[in-house]
C-alpha cells in the first residue's frame, strides 16, 4: 500500500504550533525592536515620574509667595502625580502605532499568514503591551510621589504612603495609563492609520470635554461623568472631581469602553482583509 499525504498537513501542523505564548513572544520581539517604542515609553516614565517633583519643587521654591488659603489647599498626593496626563498621551500614542505601524509597513501580513486566526495577534499585543506599560507606570509613580514628598517636606505639607488615598491614587495611575494604552491599541486595529487613531484618542479624550462644557450646565453636569476623559480621572486623583462617580465606579465604566472598543477591534480584525 501507499501512503497519501494530505496537502492539507502542513498548514494543520503550523496551525497547531500558534499558540498564545509563542505568538505574545514574538509580539516581545516586535515591541523591543522598535525604536518608538523605547523613546515613546521613556517619555511616559520621565513625565510620571519626574513632573511630579517638578512640581512640588516650584511650589516650594515660591512658599514665600502663597497665601495661607493657597499654602492649605496644596494637595501632595495629586500634585506628586501631577505628570500623568502627558505619560497618558505617550501611552495612547505608542499604543494606536503598536498596530498601525505593521498596516504602514506591510508587516501585519506576515504576522496574520504566522497566526491565521488572527485574534491570537491581538490578544498578544494587549498582553504585551498592557503588561509592560502597568510596570512601568507603578514604578513612575512610586518614584513620582516619593520624590514629589521628599521636597515637601522642607515646609512639612508632605505625606506618606500611608496617607487616605495616596496607594490608590499611585496605582490608579498605573491602571489608568494601562487601560488607556489597550484602548488605543484597539483603536489602532479599527482605524488602522496612525493619524486616524491618534485624531479619535484626542478628540474623545480632549475635544469631547469642551464641546460638552458649552452645553448648558444641566445637560453638562448630567452627561459628564460618563465621559471617558472623567470616568479615567477619579481613580488616578486623590481629590474628588465634581459631577464624577465614585474612583473604582468611574474606572469600572472606563474598562467598559476599554472593552467595548476592544470587541469592535476583533470583530473587524476577523471580517476585513489585512
Amino acid at each position: 500500500m501507499s501512503a497519501t499525504t494530505s496537502p492539507e498537513l502542513p498548514r494543520e501542523r503550523a496551525l497547531q504550533g500558534v499558540t498564545l505564548p509563542r505568538v505574545t513572544h514574538s509580539e516581545w520581539t516586535k515591541l523591543w525592536t522598535l525604536r518608538s517604542t523605547r523613546w515613546s515609553l521613556f517619555l511616559a516614565f520621565v513625565a510620571q515620574a519626574g513632573l511630579g517633583p517638578l512640581i512640588a519643587l516650584i511650589e516650594m521654591s515660591r512658599w514665600s509667595q502663597l497665601g495661607l488659603q493657597q499654602r492649605l489647599t496644596i494637595n501632595p498626593i495629586d500634585h506628586s502625580l501631577g505628570g500623568w496626563h502627558l505619560a497618558q498621551l505617550a501611552v495612547a500614542i505608542l499604543g494606536v502605532m503598536t498596530m498601525t505601524g505593521e498596516y504602514h509597513t506591510g508587516m501585519i501580513r506576515s504576522s496574520f499568514m504566522a497566526a491565521p486566526k488572527r485574534l491570537p495577534v491581538l490578544w498578544a499585543k494587549l498582553l504585551v503591551f498592557s503588561a509592560v506599560t502597568l510596570v512601568l507606570m507603578v514604578i513612575a509613580a512610586f518614584i513620582g510621589f516619593l520624590g514629589a514628598q521628599a521636597i515637601f517636606a522642607e515646609h512639612h505639607v508632605n505625606v506618606t504612603l500611608g496617607a487616605p488615598d495616596a496607594l490608590r491614587a499611585i496605582f490608579g495611575v498605573a491602571l489608568v495609563i494601562t487601560a488607556t494604552g489597550a484602548m488605543c491599541v484597539a483603536l489602532g486595529t479599527i482605524v488602522r492609520r496612525t493619524a486616524g487613531g491618534i485624531a479619535l484618542f484626542v478628540g474623545v479624550f480632549f475635544v469631547l470635554p469642551g464641546l460638552v462644557d458649552i452645553l448648558p450646565s444641566a445637560t453638562a453636569n448630567a452627561l459628564q461623568p460618563y465621559l471617558p476623559s472623567t470616568a479615567s480621572s477619579g481613580l488616578a486623583q486623590a481629590l474628588a472631581q465634581p459631577h464624577s462617580f465614585t474612583p473604582w465606579g468611574g474606572f469600572a465604566l472606563f474598562c467598559g469602553y476599554t472593552v467595548a472598543v476592544i470587541v469592535i477591534a476583533a470583530v473587524l480584525l476577523k471580517r476585513r482583509d489585512a
